[in-house]
């Protein structure tokens, strides 16, 4: 009895697994988990790390030593975002014709030495520049990384792949607060504070992470040179995904733009998703300074040490959340009604925070709650590729356009909002919150109604018919390939793909 034995009930009891899935294609499904998501996790965990570290060093002594006066927090994150923006979509579009398993390592390699730099600035000036480089670099962090999950697996799969995923965010921001109260033991070692320890040791992590993505990482299922995978199995993920009505990659030409501008997934999403991600906001960098100036003012390294611990709660429970709505959502086969009830409660804790003066433990309530209200975030990521499954360079360009518009806004909402100079009340910020919750709530039927219209009228049925055509003509290949004595060439099999997509 293997160990697969034991696992394959769990693993069906919970969802992971479909009870008529074959042996071989759980096989190729667990190697996929093991190739794709440790380093896709891990290095969007250490992208989190290093990015949210200045938030924790600002509140431990970084603030006083560089002078980061009124505004000066707000506008080191508009540096970083604004850099984010100008490469979102262009880092997308080279990872349809680069290898990714270079491309994304040699990026964190380059972000995580720029993370090393900010632990000897000087002053303002220099930290500017820093996060700016860093910002262009971990731009193919986050966004590459999800359209590889989104290429390889089906649509029943993808739900709780995102969750896996998503939660390496909030993993990273909690693991933040804690290093940082470690650093502040740290403090006076070589002659540098603990905040700039905790700069070091970022890189320290990063460094490695990237050698695990140039070892194992893979690719595009119909561009993969993993060595780990065998020439079956890889043709088996390309069927797989096939049947799903996931169209393989048709090359980067300027018809893409075309045919992004004409899907409206990328535009009912754009504003779906952004409202979405943007509601929950007051739980991160508003909740923090809210512990810092509210619950624990005194400063003394013991307060300081219970708001890097207490800031890291709303991320704990995000991750469960997300899980939760991940597994909910595939087995219910829908995403709109995950986010429905998550929209419900973020509306009624952001109408809490806008009150204001309501007692502390109604407080920590709604910036936690909200937190939880983080989790269904990734469930929109995986109905935009479902949406677009037809297309994998638009469905590409289209996540790149839609997380753009979640960096516009990061950039936007500090500067607006949410500025450092009206903490903790953040008074326009919690207005701007209620406003949006209500607007998202109003949004949700959108992309559903979208949805079940190109259902009824069979809008893109044709494309999908015919992806679904080539698989079966794949399968046909690998029973002939079996039956016979395996001497038909990898040309012959195009051929024979070719004349599947004639025929249909």
């Amino acid at each position: 009895m293997g160990f697969d034995y034991y696992m394959n009930p769990f693993a069906e009891w919970i969802g992971w697994f479909p009870k008529h899935m074959p042996r071989e294609e759980r096989v190729l499904v667990n190697k996929l988990d093991f190739l794709i998501l440790v380093f896709a996790c891990a290095s969007t965990w250490a992208n989190n790390l290093d990015v949210n570290a200045i938030y924790n060093a600002y509140v431990s002594g970084m603030s006083d030593d560089l002078n980061l006066y009124g505004n000066r927090l707000s506008y080191l994150n508009a540096v970083y975002w604004a850099a984010t923006i100008v490469f979102q979509v262009p880092s997308n579009a080279l990872l349809t014709v680069l290898p990714a398993e270079y491309f994304i390592p040699a990026c964190e390699i380059m972000w995580g030495m720029f993370t090393l730099g900010t632990a000897f600035v000087k002053n303002y000036n220099q930290l500017l520049v820093m996060r700016f480089f860093v910002g262009v670099t971990s731009t193919p962090c986050w966004i590459g990384n999800v359209h590889i999950i989104n290429s390889w697996y089906r649509k029943q799969e993808l739900g709780k792949r995102n969750a896996i995923y998503y939660n390496t965010y909030p993993l990273g921001s909690m693991f933040t607060g804690y290093l940082q109260n470690a650093c502040m033991t740290l403090d006076g070692v070589g002659g540098l504070q603990g905040w700039r320890w905790l700069f070091i040791i970022c890189t320290i992590i990063t460094i490695p992470i990237s050698c695990i993505g140039m070892i194992f990482y893979p690719n595009v299922p119909d561009n993969c040179k993993s060595r780990w995978l065998t020439p079956a199995e890889k043709e088996l993920a390309q069927k797989r995904l096939l049947e799903e009505g996931f169209e393989p990659s048709k090359g980067m030409n300027w018809g893409i733009l075309k045919r992004v501008l004409k899907s409206w997934p990328t535009w009912v999403f754009f504003i779906l998703a952004n409202l979405y991600w943007q509601t929950p906001y007051p739980s991160t960098t508003p909740y923090l300074l809210w512990l810092n100036d509210v619950a624990y003012p005194a400063q003394t390294n013991a307060d300081i040490s219970m708001v890097n611990n207490l800031s890291t709660i709303s991320y704990a429970i995000s991750i469960v959340s997300a899980m939760f709505f991940a597994f909910y959502s595939d087995w219910r086969g829908n995403r709109w009604d995950s986010l429905l009830m998550a929209g419900v409660l973020v509306l009624a804790c952001n109408i809490i925070l806008l009150i204001y003066n309501v007692p502390k433990g109604l407080m920590f309530f709604a910036f936690i709650a909200l937190g939880f209200c983080n989790g269904p975030i990734n469930l929109v990521i995986a109905w935009i590729a479902e949406c677009l499954a037809y297309d994998l360079e638009v469905r590409s360009i289209s996540l790149a356009v839609v997380n753009m518009g979640y960096c516009i806004f990061a950039l936007a909402i500090p500067l607006t909002a949410f500025q450092t100079k009206d903490q903790p009340r953040f008074y326009a910020g919690y207005i701007w919150s209620v406003c949006i919750s209500v607007v998202e709530l109003l949004m949700i039927p959108v992309p559903l109604y979208f949805e079940r219209r190109d259902m009824r009228l069979g809008i893109h049925q044709a494309e999908t018919d015919l992806i679904i055509a080539s698989a079966a003509g794949l399968d046909e290949i690998s029973k002939e390939v079996e039956a016979g004595d395996g001497s038909i060439s990898s040309n012959e099999k195009k051929d024979l793909d070719v004349k599947v997509h004639a025929l249909s």
